[in-house]
This record gives C-alpha cells, structure tokens and sequence, in this order.
C-alpha cells in the first residue's frame, strides 16, 4: 500500500518514506500532504498576526494536553545529563538516551493527548513526534526535524485533537513551548545544525518563530530594525517569537552579529515586517519545502498522503 504499512483494524498506518531520490521531488510537491502543509503554516502565521504571546489565552483541552507532553519530556534532561567527559564541540551521546526514551514514551504520550476515542492513532503520528527533536544517530537538529512537529500538529488537528479556535495557542503557547525544548536539547546536549548554510543561513537549528515571529509585528510600531535592539528584546523578548529566536543566537554565538548571521542582520534593514513575512514564507518553500536533503526523511500515511492533490 502506498504511503506506509497496515496497522490493525483501526484505519491508520505506521507512515514511511517515499522521498527517496531528487526525481521524488515533484511526486512530493504535487501531493496532498504538500498542499496541506503548506496551507497549515500560512494560517498559523495568518492568526498570529499582531498578536503577542501574553494575548493568547489558555486554548483548548488539547493544548493544555499537548504542554503536559512537552514538560514531560523536558523533564528527561535532568534523568539524561551529558557526559561530562566529552569534550567535542559538536554531540554529546546522552542525547541518545533521551531520544530512545522518547521513542518508548512515545506511544503512550500520544494516547494521552488523542484520547482513547482515537485508539490506534498513535502508530500513524507517533513518528512525526519522535523525528522531531533531533537525530539520535548524528545527534543533530535542522528545520526537518522542526517540520516534522508541525506535521505532527496537523495531524492532531485533522484528528480532532485540536480545534480551529486553537490556531493561536498552536504558535503562540504550543509551537513556543517546543522551541523552549529544542533549544534545552541544543544547549544541554551540544546538538549540531544540521544541514546549516552558515553565516548565510537564517539560523542554525530553526526557521519557524522567524517566520510566525514576523507576523506577530505586523500592524505594530516595531520596526524589523528594532528587532536587534537589545533593549527591546530585554523588555519585550517574551511576547515575539522573533526576539526569542534572535536572543537565542545572541547567546550561543560570539562575535560581532552581522558577521555570524548575516541574513538575520539583513532583515533587520527592511523596512516593513509584511514585506519581512512575505520573503520568510518564500524562503521557507524554497530552502526547506523545496530541498530534497531537508525532506526526504518526511513519512506518510493516512492523514498525510503522498497521493497527488486534486
């Protein structure tokens, strides 16, 4: 069968690869789940338009639910700590440790979070979830990985999980909260960026709260030149997507920040954050959607078809 391997009686499929060579490219650009995950970010990033984080009020049972998954595994760390003797710059191995325990714990979080009127779901979107936080082999962390959450939440969404009042606390509590993780994960265990580009990247590990992250200025008095004004992002840093990410690079690298992220610094010199938002959603079709490296690890099945859209 197309698109993954039957899993019992309950219509759901553990998912599998069908990206597998650069000539799979179009098959993938023409599918539903491309059109779909394309459609789903250009709304998130639509309903957060103007909106700060302190705005966004508790949203449904479901996110509430989806939180609890996250601070569980947040709390694996302290159970992982790295290995003190390592003394690579790149990829501690405790990592690992904390990702096999994701992939045992995944089953069972993800029936917590769909609920038993869902029974079976979880060998479908269980791998969006464990590819989402890094790999364990090279232990490193791209925009992939970052993608695979967002599919993940779309399967939620199809799944009923989340409703579409959500879309806010979708970017603004729930996309926010996994990013706090990730960027534990990047710190404590020394992750390496997969697939960067370097001082010409957007940035090493995400992409995503740039993006959202712009829209969430758009209607305001904040200038995309304010964004690196460290007293703005002092003051306010908490509320935009968009300072957290550029505090977060400010943190972890050294050096004058036009010199290790020019793009970031580039931005900054555009005059208007609709225009800002307008170049994040092409860039993000074309360096993450759009390259074969970043998703011929994506899987499919029932609730995202490789079958072509109609």
């Amino acid at each position: 069968m197309s698109g993954g391997t039957q899993a019992g009686l309950s219509g759901f499929i553990v998912p599998r690869r069908e990206i597998l060579e650069p000539g799979d490219m179009t098959k993938w650009q023409r599918s539903t789940a491309f059109v779909e995950i394309s459609s789903f970010i250009e709304q998130l990033s639509k309903s957060v338009e103007g909106k700060k984080v302190s705005d966004v009020g508790a949203g449904s049972a479901g996110v509430e639910r989806i939180c609890g998954l996250l601070d569980e595994a947040g709390s694996w760390v302290a159970m992982f700590p790295p290995e003190e003797s390592e003394a690579t710059r790149f990829g501690n191995k405790s990592f690992r440790r904390w990702a096999a325990q994701l992939e045992q714990q995944a089953p069972r979080l993800i029936r917590s979070v769909v609920g038993d009127e869902r029974a079976g779901a979880e060998v479908e979107v269980a791998a969006y979830l464990t590819a989402a936080f890094g790999n364990a082999t090279r232990i490193d962390y791209g925009s992939g990985h970052e993608l695979s959450f967002v599919m993940w939440l779309l399967c939620l969404c199809k799944l009923g999980v989340l409703e579409p009042a959500d879309s806010q606390a979708i970017v603004l509590t729930v996309f926010a909260r996994y990013v706090e993780l990730c960027q534990q994960l990047q710190r404590t265990y020394r992750l390496e960026p997969a697939g960067s580009h370097g001082v010409w990247g957007l940035d090493d590990y995400q992409f995503l709260p740039f993006y959202f992250g712009s829209a969430q200025f758009i209607g305001t008095q904040t200038t995309p030149a304010a964004s690196l004004d460290d007293r703005l992002i002092a003051e306010q840093g908490d509320d935009y997507l968009y300072l957290r990410g550029i505090r977060f690079v400010m943190a972890m690298k050294r050096g004058p920040f036009f010199e290790h992220s020019r793009q970031l610094y580039d931005i900054s010199g555009v005059p208007r954050w609709e225009k800002v938002n307008q170049g994040l959603r092409k860039m993000y079709s074309a360096e993450v959607l759009g390259r074969f490296p970043v998703v011929q690890h994506l899987v499919f099945g029932t609730l995202l078809s490789i079958a072509q859209a109609r």
